[in-house]
């Protein structure tokens, strides 16, 4: 509440957020899905959980993020989800220049947000960018990046699951009303789309490429151009290959900003 009333734009996000994840709401899995893919979806939904030190019932999976839910937008959790939401407020009040994007963007959920977050505040001059293969991660190559060695098997099971069509990412905004000349697409791989983007300055940069390949080639193409008091955020610091391409980026370039952790998975840097 505010002196004057309900902060609807605060109400509004925090109903998307809820809305986005699924939060406290039961799941389908979807009718079309294999006997394969349903299987994988259980056992990584038990075991991910446990191995991560949290019960694999309950909330407290979907709060942090440990889970792969059947039918939200996104699988990163109500506390990376929250600070998001937190940065991208934060460049808006302090007028830090730039667009934001997303570098491996799943099923479209955090971008929502981004999208969100500028309607509810009434940004019209910044875009949302969505970097994705929107045909899963790229098979590992551990010949070329030997810190992704031995994420084959990893590779193998979870690509049908990670692998969402650009058309379902694009009905999924539509379906909060959210799709317009403020959200932009850049279809294809890392390393083919990214250092050519047309993008002159990012304000939020967020990367969830899951593999060294991944997080270095988005660092790499699109760190120099994030606005000194824009943030950096890392979601999958906790895979080993994924941390040592951060850490590589940042032994290179002299970066010592502070690394804060959100919730035991995900990261973030100011610049």
């Amino acid at each position: 509440m505010t002196a004057t009333g309900p902060d609807v734009p605060a109400l509004y996000l925090d109903l998307l957020r809820r809305n986005l994840t699924r939060f406290g709401m039961h799941e389908r899995m979807p009718a079309d899905w294999s006997l394969r893919r349903r299987a994988y979806l259980k056992v990584i939904n038990t075991l991910q959980p446990m191995l991560l030190g949290a019960s694999p019932l309950g909330q407290r999976k979907r709060e942090l993020g440990l889970d792969w839910p059947a039918s939200a937008e996104t699988m990163i959790g109500m506390q990376r989800l929250t600070s998001l939401q937190e940065c991208v407020e934060t460049v808006l009040a302090e007028e830090v220049p730039g667009d934001l994007i997303e570098c491996g963007v799943w099923r479209g959920g955090a971008c929502i947000l981004m999208r969100a977050v500028l309607a509810a505040h009434g940004d019209t001059s910044r875009c949302v960018w969505l970097a994705d293969s929107f045909a899963g991660v790229p098979r590992p190559d551990p010949a070329t990046y030997s810190a992704d060695k031995g994420l084959m098997m990893r590779f193998d099971l979870s690509a049908p699951i990670l692998a969402v069509s650009e058309a379902q990412v694009r009905e999924n905004f539509e379906r909060y009303g959210l799709l317009d000349d403020q959200v932009r697409f850049l279809p294809g791989w890392f390393k083919d789309t990214l250092h050519d983007a047309p993008i002159d300055q990012i304000a939020v940069l967020r990367i969830d490429g899951d593999l060294y390949e991944s997080t270095i080639q988005a660092l790499e193409a699109l760190y120099p151009r994030l606005a000194p008091g824009g943030f950096c955020i890392i979601d999958d610091y906790l895979i080993k290959a994924c941390r040592q391409a951060v850490t590589d980026y940042r032994d290179a370039h002299g970066i010592s900003a502070e690394i804060v952790d959100i919730d035991g998975s995900g990261v973030f840097w100011r610049k």
